[in-house]
């Protein structure tokens, strides 16, 4: 007889972090992480409103579970249920992983690579304490990290800001120098206008890409910055599905693509939004 799901349970860890375990009657259990900072209980009611469709379904069927959860319902998609959807699909891998003694990976054409290329966060209140971080992160070990564009306040003239943001980048480049890559998340809190403006300013020092130059629900502005400067543009963490991602790649509004496997769908279908930014030349940086 097929394996069946028993339960599902949502565990909210503090402070914003949210994990799931679905339980078979064979004694198995997944695990998986459904979670939108800020919506931690919003999600889960997602969650235990997919509850009577999952009890007693087998939970080795993992694209019909999917498509069913995504389909079968006249409001398809949004942050919410695809975050629960992505949860609950992570939770269905590791039960199959288990059940059959393999890596997930196996399960999805074999192991590629040895390593990957990872950036670390280089946070801080001011530019000596980013400074700071990013040497320590250097000292570690990593060869890229990535830092936060200052949030324009109105007491400060437009000129000042860019300027400000041009002298912050320029300090950092000449304290860690030219061997490592430095990305920055400008995080859509600026204007596509003055977006272009500030990495036009800071292309001469060759940042590994710009995550977010504005925020993304406006394609053609995203595409528009691209068009409009040098440096690599990186966008995705708060778009889902291989849907949502489909008109970025079509307008080449990115160079890099970073689908969230909490937020995006899950394990394949961040594997299915690869492949699409593969036909483009386009890399991905998976977020989370």
């Amino acid at each position: 007889k097929n394996m069946k799901i028993t339960n599902l349970q949502v565990f909210h860890v503090k402070p914003r972090w949210s994990f799931l375990k679905i339980s078979t009657d064979e004694g198995i259990t997944g695990w998986g992480e459904p979670m939108v900072e800020g919506r931690a209980r919003t999600v889960e009611t997602a969650i235990a409103e997919q509850a009577s469709f999952l009890i007693g379904k087998d939970p080795l069927r993992i694209e019909y579970l999917w498509q069913s959860m995504y389909r079968n319902t006249f409001y398809r998609g949004g942050i919410i249920l695809t975050s629960a959807i992505s949860g609950i699909e992570q939770a269905l891998w590791d039960i199959k992983g288990k059940y059959y003694n393999m890596p997930i990976y196996e399960m999805l054409g074999g192991k590629y690579r040895e390593k990957v290329r990872m950036y670390g966060h280089c946070w801080g209140a001011t530019t000596e304490k980013i400074i700071n971080r990013a040497l320590e992160r250097k000292k570690n070990g990593f060869t890229a990290f990535k830092v936060l564009l200052e949030p324009y306040t109105a007491n400060r003239s437009v000129k000042t800001y860019i300027e400000s943001q041009k002298y912050r980048f320029a300090e950092i480049r000449q304290a860690v120098g030219d061997e490592i890559d430095i990305a920055i998340d400008f995080h859509g809190r600026v204007n596509p206008d003055v977006a272009i403006q500030i990495i036009r300013e800071i292309e001469q020092y060759y940042p590994l890409f710009v995550e977010e130059p504005c925020l993304p629900e406006n394609t053609d502005e995203l595409t528009r910055i691209t068009h409009s400067v040098t440096v690599p543009i990186a966008a995705g963490e708060r778009l889902v599905t291989r849907y949502g991602f489909r008109p970025l790649l079509e307008a080449g509004a990115v160079s890099v693509l970073q689908p969230d496997l909490c937020h995006a769908g899950g394990i394949l279908e961040v594997k299915k939004i690869a492949a699409m930014a593969e036909t483009y030349y386009c890399k991905v940086a998976p977020h989370n």
